[in-house]
């Protein structure tokens, strides 16, 4: 027998007794007869109660039966009966006999046997499945896997034996950690901590990080955008609800000192040409907050620094203003570092001191971890513990505020020959932000103002909170905190927040918000019967808040830090929460509940154009640090809903205010902003395949990822000095210089000419070969170069914010840009066509000047980012005039004259790949030596080396840049925000007809149409 059948055959008799024997289509033991039908030899003498093997039974048989004498028949008998076609015994051809007779008694015990052998098989299981995964598929249910009676009935009792088996018992959940808690650090404050090195977190930083996609910016960890689809939810709670952002990552300078020296230092910084200063009278009070740009020491208008806002400390007595005061600067992270290095030059603070701020404990170091974590010799084998864990073992303590600062780094440096002390107060206050109509509302159910406590002296030193004690000891304390109390409770029948004069400032003490934490989250409405006396709430509109009412203690920094120390944990309160006699009511603390001094500054929201006044308004929430998450989580269980970074670039773009710091090209952070842009831009771009990716190069944009305001603003100031060049040598006597300037295009020069392209042909400037270029920087050096050196005419790139100026642009440019189709069908102001003696003096002082405009499509269309703004065309004008409904012209086709070199380095790189397959080994130092100097790193679709004239090199001439824009849901259709070069515009403007002044159109990078747009300049 071969192999295969033995094993066939195991296989069966696998689960048999011992006394049956199946038929295996074999006999084992030739000439051995069966007799009686048992499964056994036929015995003459003598029936054994235990038969042995079968060559025992044929040796018994063999001993003890007599010579059967009809032997000759049989076997005559079984020849005959194969011949017939009968049974065969086997492979072997070996026969069996039928027994003539068989013994009942015999019989009978035989086949019980195998029939107990069979149920013994039946019942019990070959294999480790369960009962119902016995049965045929389209016979399974899920719940048999737990519901016995879901099985059929004859399986039910086995299933049942099976359920009540401790292997299927349901487990016990065990003592131990579940997994996710296990995967946790032992100790996770001290592991909190260590994340914290590279990367600030913010108080909300965990709620956040469950809900938001994180990003790394600016030495942070920032929550981004919401992980559900919130975009549209977010522009509705900041125009009809209010919206939440956490704002503490923006840096706090201080600056104490006399009043006199630090607004003579300040001076220089800024100007009164682009606004209001330091010094002025309500912001100089304390009464409101005010915003200027900061430039470089008398570097006015190149050398932008940056915008920051700042608020005065106030004094309660008018007779001190003269005296020691301070000043609080907020600015972006990424402006830091420049402002606080120009303030210390200014005001002369030079020598460190030791910093006042209380910083975090510093973390501990690798190796006094790992002698934490040393075990010995005698535990090797055992759960490792630190050796810390125990009941001497020092908590933690979680940090709270900057966990990278290097504690020995100063924070406060001070000037010797002007007493000026500027301090770093970075993450050692919170700050809130709340945008929307129901601001007041929220505000005011999630905030009390904290009880007036009056306790004997014994007993003040004994409370964690004797400041307050103290206060409320002088009657003149007592009664301003009721007049603040009295004002912050006429805040919730105020519909809106732009109601409320722009920056007014409002200081309060609070108790805990926790305590009145409502038990599940709802919308709180403003209730007008706050407001019933009707001459406070007009004062209130009209005025605003009282200098004195701007008071409160987070200007003292030892209060703050008292406040922050003698905070009760959650752990505390919620158990003091649960020992209550009736659940759920009134948790009153007394004493020990915590007071804690706030700063309410209110923000103006939209301040430009005419159209949607005061929207994305709101209040800006001070606090000590340690208490962010004490006024979180009060505020959303108000209504409030949470944004991220993206929210807030929404929020500057509907009120059409610039972005910081990425709509400042001017200032050295925003061209650090856009170079990071425009490399994470690129990166993007070469990681999806060429024929999935569009080809910029025969799209006709040289510059898809940056924009090169310089060589911009440089082009444009060439091209109106040709015209004058042109203008002159056509009329020598300079009458009809004016005149003959309206008549010409806007490309006077001849060498530029040839670069226009109708809407149907190939562009000239496509040619096969690329154009002679003009001498500028390369793309990756634009903007970086000339913050350090001048031109020949001695001028810097710059931005124009001259208010007096920007009025008057704003006048020149038509109708704004809030009402789309006022916009489409009024012609203009009624204000005169800019002429050239009017600019004169705006292009000579601001030669090389950007202005910040918005831009509102008249038809279909969403702008996108770093979309070309350009001068469009008489044909255009013509053409819209015939056609209402007409989009706009389409770029035609450029061809590309780098395909062929890509092409060879292609070719090259294969032929490289190939030689260094077929080239023996040799040594690492000669195997491959320098590259090409000729051949340079090419990308398809993308312009290679230095670019070309960027305003005449498609059919329409470059005005300028979209640096936001997408589809508007508060006009219903696209609206822009960019650059423009000052001296396009004056030139655009002066040649444009009166019935079309102020139309521009807007190409996407990726797209040849071209779509009108009106310009609006917003003052």
């Amino acid at each position: 027998m071969s192999n295969a059948k033995e094993r066939k055959h195991a296989k069966k008799m696998r689960n048999q007794p011992t006394n049956v024997t199946l038929s295996s289509g074999f006999v084992a033991d030739r000439g051995t007869k069966y007799h009686n039908g048992g499964g056994r030899p036929f015995q003459a003498q003598k029936q054994e109660p235990f038969p042995g093997t079968s060559r025992q039974r044929q040796t018994k048989m063999t001993h003890h039966s007599p010579v059967d004498p009809d032997v000759k028949e049989q076997s005559s008998s079984k020849i005959m009966f194969k011949k017939k076609g009968g049974w065969k015994a086997g492979p072997e051809g070996m026969s069996q006999e039928i027994p003539k007779y068989i013994t009942a008694s015999t019989f009978a015990q035989a086949r019980a046997a195998e029939i107990s052998a069979m149920l013994k098989a039946v019942t019990q299981k070959s294999s480790n499945s369960l009962v119902f995964q016995t049965l045929p598929r389209h016979m399974r249910r899920r719940a048999m896997s737990h519901n016995v009676k879901r099985l059929p009935r004859r399986l039910r009792e086995i299933a049942q034996k099976e359920a009540e088996k401790a292997v299927h018992q349901k487990k016990e959940h065990s003592k131990n950690k579940c997994h996710k808690a296990r995967r946790c650090h032992k100790n996770r404050v001290l592991e909190f901590n260590r994340r914290q090195k590279k990367n600030i977190w913010l108080e909300t930083h965990i709620w956040h990080a469950k809900r938001f996609h994180m990003v790394k910016k600016w030495g942070y960890c920032l929550g981004e955008r919401p992980t559900v689809k919130s975009h549209r939810a977010c522009y509705r709670a900041m125009t009809n609800r209010c919206l939440l952002q956490d704002l503490s990552y923006y840096c706090c300078l201080e600056l104490k000192g006399k009043e006199e020296e630090i607004l003579k230092a300040l001076s220089p910084m800024c100007s009164t040409d682009a606004g209001l200063t330091f010094a002025a009278v309500h912001c100089l009070s304390g009464k409101r907050q005010g915003s200027v740009l900061l430039y470089r020491a008398n570097r006015y208008p190149q050398e932008m620094l940056g915008p920051v806002t700042f608020i005065w400390k106030s004094e309660r007595t008018p007779s001190h203003t003269s005296e020691s005061r301070q000043l609080w600067i907020w600015l972006h992270p990424t402006l830091k570092q420049d402002i606080l290095e120009e303030l210390k030059a200014v005001c002369q603070c030079v020598e460190p001191i030791k910093p006042t701020v209380c910083t975090p404990s510093p973390l501990p170091t690798t190796s006094e971890e790992k002698s934490q974590t040393e075990l010995p010799d005698e535990k090797m084998g055992k759960k490792r513990k630190r050796k810390d864990d125990g009941e001497n073992a020092k908590p933690v303590k979680k940090i709270i505020g900057d966990g990278t600062r290097d504690p020995h780094q100063p924070s406060s440096w001070i000037s010797v020959a002007t007493g000026i002390i500027i301090s770093d107060l970075t993450m050692e206050m919170n700050r809130l932000r709340l945008i929307g109509p129901l601001s007041h509302s929220i505000l005011t159910e999630a905030l009390k103002a904290a009880s007036v406590q009056t306790m004997r002296g014994e007993d003040t030193e004994k409370t964690p909170h004797h400041w307050w004690t103290e206060t409320c000891k002088n009657p003149d304390s007592v009664s301003l905190h009721h007049r603040q109390e009295a004002i912050f409770e006429l805040l919730g029948g105020i519909t809106s927040p732009a109601e409320i004069p722009a920056g007014t400032i409002l200081g309060l003490t609070v108790g805990d918000p926790r305590i009145n934490l409502p038990p599940k989250r709802s919308k709180v409405l403003p209730n007008p019967e706050k407001c019933q006396d009707n001459e406070k709430v007009r004062q209130l509109l009209l005025e605003g808040v009282p200098v004195d009412c701007a008071h409160s203690f987070i200007w003292n920094q030892a209060i703050c830090k008292n406040v922050t120390e003698n905070k009760i944990s959650d752990q505390d309160l919620n158990r003091r929460r649960s020992e209550l006699l009736v659940p759920g009511s009134q948790l009153v603390l007394g004493p020990q509940e915590s007071k804690i001094p706030i700063l309410l500054i209110q923000q103006p929201g939209k301040v430009t154009g005419d159209d949607r006044r005061g929207w994305g308004s709101g209040w800006d929430i001070l606090l000590p640090k340690g208490w962010g998450m004490a006024f979180w989580i009060p505020f959303i269980y108000r209504g409030a809903r949470v944004g991220g970074l993206k929210e807030s670039m929404m929020h500057s773009q509907y009120k059409r205010s610039p972005d910081i710091p990425g709509d400042f090209p001017d200032c050295p952070a925003g061209v650090v902003f856009a170079e990071e842009q425009a490399k994470n831009l690129l990166e993007k771009y070469k990681r999806r395949p060429p024929a999935k990716r569009p080809n910029y190069v025969k799209l006709g944009t040289l510059a898809p990822f940056c924009c090169p305001w310089e060589q911009l603003a440089q082009e444009w100031e060439s091209r109106v000095r040709a015209q004058e060049e042109c203008s002159v040598a056509t009329s020598p006597s300079g009458e009809d210089g004016d005149s003959r300037r309206d008549k010409l295009p806007c490309d006077p020069t001849p060498e530029n000419t040839d670069l226009r392209s109708d809407e149907g042909g190939t562009s000239p400037s496509s040619c096969s070969e690329p154009r002679e270029v003009m001498d500028t920087e390369c793309p990756a050096r634009v903007g970086t170069e000339w913050v350090a050196g001048q031109d020949a005419t001695g001028s810097l790139l710059c931005v124009l914010r001259s208010r007096k100026w920007l009025k008057q642009l704003s006048t020149w440019c038509g109708p704004g840009s809030g009402d789309r189709r006022a916009a489409r069908r009024a012609p203009g102001s009624g204000q005169p066509a800019p002429t050239r003696a009017a600019c004169l003096p705006l292009l000579e002082r601001f030669p090389r000047a950007l202005v910040w405009v918005s831009l509102a499509l008249l038809r279909k269309g969403s702008p996108e980012l770093h979309s070309m703004i350009c001068v469009p065309a008489e044909e255009d004008f013509l053409r819209l005039r015939q056609d209402q409904l007409y989009c706009g012209p389409q770029e035609s086709k450029h061809s590309d004259p780098f395909k062929s070199e890509i092409r060879k380095q292609k070719e090259r790189k294969k032929v490289e790949k190939r030689q260094n397959k077929q080239a023996p080994a040799e040594p690492e130092g000669l195997a491959r030596g320098p590259p090409a100097a000729g051949h340079r790193a090419l990308t398809l679709g993308l312009w290679s080396g230095p670019l070309p004239g960027v305003t005449s090199h498609c059919s329409r001439v470059l005005l300028g840049f979209v640096t936001q824009g997408d589809f508007s849901m508060a006009v219903g259709g696209g609206e822009a925000l960019g650059f423009v070069s000052l001296t396009g515009l004056l030139d655009m403007l002066s040649t444009q007809p009166a019935a079309e002044r102020g139309l521009v159109l807007l190409r996407a990078p990726a797209s040849p149409q071209y779509r009108f747009a009106r310009i609006a300049v917003e003052v």
